[in-house]
């Protein structure tokens, strides 16, 4: 099995490098392979939305991004984690997403990949923390997941919300979130397929 943890936080061991982290050693302890991404320390940019892909299915722009397309479409379980910024993900995992527009199309309008993404049954999970307790905040983050899973047929199946969460490492403080984590990642990978 293999597992693709996606961190969108342009703090590494932050608060949701460290949830990620307990999830990912959660799937390997169950013999799962797992890789992560660090998107912030990537050299990659949005969509530029100039129809590049609309004959292919391919994006045109060639940098870092590029070779997470085949990951995204390999993996068994897709993590993708981001602290709130005004009640969405970061702007790296958004520019991530955008950059989807090619699959987006490659599926919806070329009819190229959807066979491939029909027979791969993955999962999904998104991983969020903010500092706000409200819920509306995390809805709000979700809904642009939900998309993004949705369009590469992954089955959205879990996610860890956490509030009041700040400061590095406040995550530690905040009762069971760590084991919480850790007992996701051991489910998704033990899960048959």
């Amino acid at each position: 099995m293999r597992v693709l943890g996606i961190l969108g936080s342009p703090r590494k061991e932050g608060n949701t490098d460290i949830l990620l982290q307990e999830l990912l050693k959660g799937a390997r302890s169950k013999g799962a392979r797992t890789e992560e991404i660090y998107l912030p320390g990537m050299n990659f940019k949005g969509c530029i939305e100039c129809g590049g892909c609309n004959k292919t299915g391919i994006c045109i722009l060639k940098d870092d991004m590029t070779p997470i397309y085949a990951k995204l479409r390999s993996a068994d379980i897709v993590i993708l984690a981001s602290p709130i910024f005004f009640a969405g993900v970061t702007a790296q995992l958004k520019a991530m997403i955008d950059r989807c527009q090619s699959e987006w199309v490659a599926k919806y309008v070329l009819k190229k990949r959807k066979t491939q993404y029909a027979i791969r049954n993955a999962k999904g999970v998104f991983i969020c923390v903010g500092g706000f307790k409200k819920d509306i905040f995390f809805q709000s983050a979700k809904k642009t997941v939900e998309v993004f899973f949705r369009t590469l047929n992954i089955d959205f199946k879990d996610e860890l919300f956490f509030g009041a969460v700040e400061k590095a490492g406040d995550i530690k403080n905040v009762k069971g979130a760590l084991e919480k984590a850790y007992k996701l990642g051991v489910k998704l990978a033990g899960a048959k397929r």
